[in-house]
């Protein structure tokens, strides 16, 4: 009965963002509490708090496109169209025009990149963090960055990476320039 009910819950994730959830219906039919251990990693992985929408979405953005450049990143995409994130500034983001994305999305997506790929700027971008938006918008962003890498790596872990893609935002496909 439990598994039916996440089984519909997972269902609901993939027809809300056309995204393909296959490897966690296999985490749920492998085991339960797994699945379970997985679900107490989304609050983590949803936590914002004190940090500006474009400044968490984009560091987000980076680091999952440190990790992939296909469905997971459309996936976080997606999310921040439907969170209200201007599809100028995403794109912009995608494009490696970061500059063009606003102050708050250039920072996060600085940030996440730094922290993703431990750059020698990362201290540095951690501080202007915690400078322009607090303490617990650092944590945020530090959990928003960790937690984004997570999902592709579970898919390869799983067999079911993909290719690189380009990335739809509206009507603009995107290739993406790899944030490196």
């Amino acid at each position: 009965m439990i598994r039916s009910f996440l089984h519909k819950r997972i269902r609901r994730l993939e027809y809300g963002f056309g995204y393909d959830a296959t490897y966690l219906h296999e985490v749920l039919d492998t085991s339960v509490t797994a699945f379970l251990k997985f679900g107490l990693f989304q609050v983590m992985a949803s936590h914002r708090e004190g940090v500006p929408r474009d400044a968490a979405f984009a560091a987000r953005i980076a680091a999952t496109l440190s990790e992939d450049c296909g469905p997971c990143t459309q996936l976080v995409v997606d999310m921040a169209i439907k969170a209200g994130m201007d599809t100028d500034n995403i794109t912009a983001l995608l494009r490696g025009d970061i500059e063009q994305a606003g102050a708050e999305a250039e920072l996060g997506f600085r940030f996440g990149i730094a922290v993703a790929n431990n750059t020698a700027d990362a201290l540095a971008l951690a501080d202007e963090v915690e400078r322009r938006f607090g303490k617990r918008a650092l944590v945020s962003m530090s959990y928003a960055v960790a937690c984004s890498r997570v999902y592709p790596a579970l898919k390869r872990g799983l067999g079911h990476a993909a290719a690189c893609t380009k990335i739809q935002v509206h009507e603009h496909s995107i290739i993406v320039r790899k944030a490196a």
